[in-house]
């Protein structure tokens, strides 16, 4: 049975990874607080990494996540993405494991997405310290990338999509309790495409990465097989309901001159805003799906999106 080290193990994504795979793996988790964890042979702290085992790959995980409110410090996402990760992964070339597996993220390529599909192939152009702390992080497994050669092992650099499950916080949840309490969603005209990442696809993909050896190494995007849009997302937040989706199909020109007048005024509802709830964000995910040699991911977009609503009642 593998040995694998999970950072970050006690977080939303690694709970899931945990209950997931306690039996396939030998789990150890590193984290800042160490309580028992079922499935789980012992989580170790920061400053014991001396302590920690041989294990055959590493799962690093542990970031600070984006912040939608704009309220944390600069450097913070830089102390811990960046930080963090450059330390995890000098500790994974002085180990003996095989495999590292680097949770990075999509916003590290691009805020926005210029033309119809995000791909590998872009020149990453983040936006914010989230996103540009993810890409320094990057930009140092890459240039420590011909050390883990000489030494046969695998890097890998896995971009998610926004991705839910069970425990999910953020986003997904706010819009949940949107339309929870009845409020009807005003932005109907616009018909926004918007990949989205299972839990349970993501923790399949990894769970490859660490599991095989012939999957090579490099950067992957992550994502569900089709995207959605909000208005299909709020339909599926009604019917998890038992309600009838309120969705309003305003005019496209009467609500931009409601974002300009909401950006002279600073109102809630101004231009950046509309276009951050409106725009089309598609991610694809056939490089890693040709990695794995597989035609589609295990969970569909919508199948997987349910699961995460009826977990919220």
């Amino acid at each position: 049975m593998k040995k694998i080290l999970i950072t970050g193990i006690n977080g939303f994504v690694g709970s899931n990874f945990t209950h997931n795979w306690n039996d396939r793996f030998s789990l150890y988790g590193l984290d800042l607080v160490q309580p028992p964890k079922e499935g789980v042979e012992r989580i170790f702290s920061w400053d014991e990494l001396g302590k920690i085992p041989p294990v055959d790959a590493i799962v690093h995980l542990a970031g600070k996540a984006h912040d939608t409110k704009n309220q944390s410090e600069a450097k913070s996402y830089f102390d811990i993405n960046t930080g963090l990760t450059q330390r995890i992964f000098d500790y994974f070339l002085q180990s003996d494991a095989r495999a590292f597996v680097f949770f990075s993220s999509v916003k590290a390529a691009a805020d926005s997405v210029p033309g119809d599909v995000l791909t590998e192939e872009i020149v990453p152009d983040p936006k914010g310290p989230y996103g540009e702390s993810k890409i320094k992080a990057e930009e140092y497994l890459l240039s420590k990338q011909s050390v883990a050669d000489s030494l046969q092992r695998k890097v890998y650099i896995v971009r998610p999509c926004m991705i839910h499950g069970p425990g999910n916080k953020g986003n997904l949840n706010l819009l949940y309790n949107v339309v929870k309490k009845g409020i009807p969603w005003p932005l109907g005209s616009f018909d926004n495409r918007r990949s989205f990442c299972s839990v349970d696809n993501i923790s399949y993909v990894v769970e490859q990465l660490v599991a095989r050896d012939d999957v090579p190494g490099g950067i992957y995007h992550v994502g569900d097989d089709e995207p959605l849009s909000t208005n299909e997302l709020i339909k599926l937040i009604c019917e998890s309901m038992g309600r009838k989706a309120h969705i309003w199909h305003l005019s496209k020109g009467l609500m931009n001159g409601m974002a300009g007048i909401g950006t002279s005024l600073r109102l809630p509802l101004n231009r950046e805003r509309l276009r951050k709830l409106t725009e089309n964000y598609v991610v694809s995910n056939a490089k890693i799906k040709r990695a794995l040699g597989i035609d589609h991911m295990p969970m569909s977009a919508k199948d997987g999106m349910r699961k995460t609503l009826d977990s919220f009642q």
